[in-house]
């Protein structure tokens, strides 16, 4: 006891945004100190298993580059741990890296889950975090986290919506009284319309193209509800037939009709919540309209997109990106929100 009182003095607590394509720390009394994408670069050893080469921007350069020697990989898959030995080592770096790498730190964590993570699945999260460092971790889910960051008032007997769109999942929620009355965590997001980029250029020009131009593309002139001034942007590949470098130009409409599977599933996914929703609070949402957060809510009208689909107002976070790590971080500033709204 004593030795955990003392640590608990010399640490600074956590709060930790691991998604599928970057992870965010918020450090309790700083904000937001680490923002990395959750990519682990891993050294095939002689006999004596696998070292860490690189976490985070330096790895994910590496991704689509590597010899056969070294293997870039990213242990998150739709929200959820998809390698328990590297996520043990991604979330260990980057709670060193949060506390300026001293060793001896054991924070208190609060990490933001889907919320229709399962229980083995929030396992394997608790011990990765745990041997990664962490002296006591919480949970919360990613819909209120986000909610809470985008400055929803949640506590009221109001209903709030919010629909965070990541790389690997996206959440619909309806909230009210601090609790969550409907939720949807839909596998479906940013890294799926990425591969549906790729697999249409692929099928269209005969061009393999790698996930990491694919993200590149949806960034550039990526659009929900493309107008008629198409944006155009070149794409290098490798010739499918003829197996040599090979450079063509798209355009915004490629880039939707490639992507209107996924943008499609979302919408379909918030016209259910609705749907469910009881009537006093889908009637607050007549005039508050719905929050998007997630990077997904940074692709070019994705707003005026869902807005022509479920007829209500449809506002963007002020930081989509940070939504769920600022709420998480909220949560863990604040003991009686954290027990109100921590996910068990």
């Amino acid at each position: 006891m004593v030795l955990r009182s003392i640590l608990g003095i010399f640490s600074h607590d956590l709060a930790i945004d691991l998604g599928t394509a970057n992870t965010l720390v918020y450090m309790k009394g700083k904000g937001i100190v680490l923002n990395e994408p959750s990519v682990v670069a891993m050294k095939n050893g002689n006999g004596n298993g696998k070292k860490v080469l690189a976490v985070g921007r330096e790895a994910k350069l590496m991704l689509g580059r590597t010899p056969e020697n070294i293997t870039a990989i990213r242990p998150m898959m739709d929200g959820v741990i998809a390698d328990f030995e590297v996520a043990e080592a991604m979330l260990g770096y980057f709670i060193r890296k949060a506390h300026a790498r001293r060793r001896l730190v054991r924070p208190r964590t609060i990490i933001g889950v889907p919320s229709g993570i399962t229980q083995v699945e929030k396992r394997a999260v608790l011990e990765s975090a745990g041997l990664a460092g962490a002296r006591e971790v919480h949970f919360i889910e990613e819909p209120m986290a986000a909610a809470i960051g985008a400055g929803l008032p949640i506590s009221e007997a109001k209903g709030s919506m919010i629909v965070d769109i990541g790389g690997g999942t996206t959440e619909v929620a309806v909230l009210s009284l601090g609790g969550i009355v409907d939720s949807i965590s839909l596998r479906v997001a940013g890294d799926k319309m990425d591969e549906s980029i790729l697999e249409y250029i692929k099928r269209k020009y005969r061009l393999v193209i790698g996930l990491g131009t694919a993200e590149a593309i949806k960034m550039s002139i990526g659009n929900a509800q493309p107008d008629e001034s198409l944006e155009r942007v070149e794409v290098k590949g490798r010739d499918l037939a003829s197996g040599v470098p090979k450079a063509l130009t798209i355009d915004a409409g490629e880039v939707r009709e490639a992507i209107e599977e996924q943008l499609n599933a979302i919408s379909g996914a918030l016209l259910t919540i609705l749907e469910r929703t009881p009537p006093e609070l889908a009637a607050d949402l007549l005039d508050k309209g719905i929050m998007l957060a997630g990077g997904g809510a940074l692709l070019k009208n994705m707003d005026c997109f869902l807005r022509s689909v479920i007829k209500l107002p449809v506002n963007i976070a002020e930081d989509p990106m940070t939504a769920v790590a600022i709420g998480a971080g909220k949560a863990l500033d604040d003991l009686k929100l954290l027990r109100r709204v921590e996910k068990r």
